[in-house]
């Protein structure tokens, strides 16, 4: 894993009505890092994936993806561009497999190699000679696999997942992993949300746990706080 940072967020703050979510958190995520982010249902891990992804507006907060600290509304583009948040339920597109994983190629790529690259993605994401299935009538773990071909095409600079294995049999989780693990090679940030960390503590480097709208750093191997009542930045804990 790399020292660089890929993106850095400061006093991060965001309520609904009364309701306190995140609550002067710092996240910083470093190149080709796996970082596990768990809490309990309802502790904002999802609002803070959508907000990193600039899908989500938060009350208040600084980010750096690289120019200087701004304000969200000034890098949310960048965001989106550069950051891409996966679903716990991937949306499929009506029509074939094939055609929902070419969804993610830019316009201009000609014709020959479009099928050339989503053959490739279907490859690497094991789902060869699926291409002209129908994607909607695809098992949980299938689509999934859809969509993290779409991330291996667009090669963001952060992958962020939301529960990514829930509701998965040991074979599909194995194959998601597999594939995560791989992203994670090309140096892609990955920031995993979910609720049951047990099924990630042997490929994440880093793991927080949100509650009361504070990130705490867990210890990898006893799954206890480091410092727990201390606010601790995603990324690699320092000595």
């Amino acid at each position: 894993m790399s020292n660089s940072v890929e993106l850095r967020v400061s006093t991060l703050h965001k309520k609904f009505s009364r309701q306190v979510v995140l609550s002067g958190t710092d996240v910083t995520l470093h190149t080709g890092e796996y970082c596990l982010l768990s809490g309990g249902n309802g502790a904002g891990k999802s609002t803070l994936l959508r907000i990193l992804a600039g899908l989500e507006k938060p009350d208040s907060g600084h980010f750096d993806l690289g120019p200087g600290p701004m304000k969200w509304k000034h890098c949310k583009s960048d965001l989106q561009s550069q950051v891409l948040y996966l679903h716990q339920q991937p949306y499929m597109f009506d029509g074939t497999v094939g055609y929902n994983i070419a969804y993610a190629l830019p316009p201009g790529v000609t014709r020959k190699k479009r099928l050339e690259l989503v053959l490739q993605a279907l490859d690497w994401a094991g789902l060869g000679g699926r291409a002209e299935a129908p994607a909607k009538g695809l098992s949980g773990g299938e689509r999934q696999r859809v969509a993290l071909a779409r991330a291996w095409l667009r090669k963001p600079r952060i992958l962020l997942l939301d529960e990514p294995t829930a509701n998965m049999d040991l074979e599909a989780r194995r194959r998601t992993m597999e594939l995560l693990k791989s992203l994670k090679t090309e140096g892609i940030s990955l920031l995993v949300a979910s609720h049951d960390p047990t099924h990630f503590t042997v490929l994440i480097d880093t793991h927080v746990h949100l509650h009361h709208g504070k990130l705490t750093c867990m210890d990898q191997q006893q799954n206890i706080s480091l410092t727990p009542n201390n606010v601790i930045p995603i990324g690699r804990v320092r000595a």
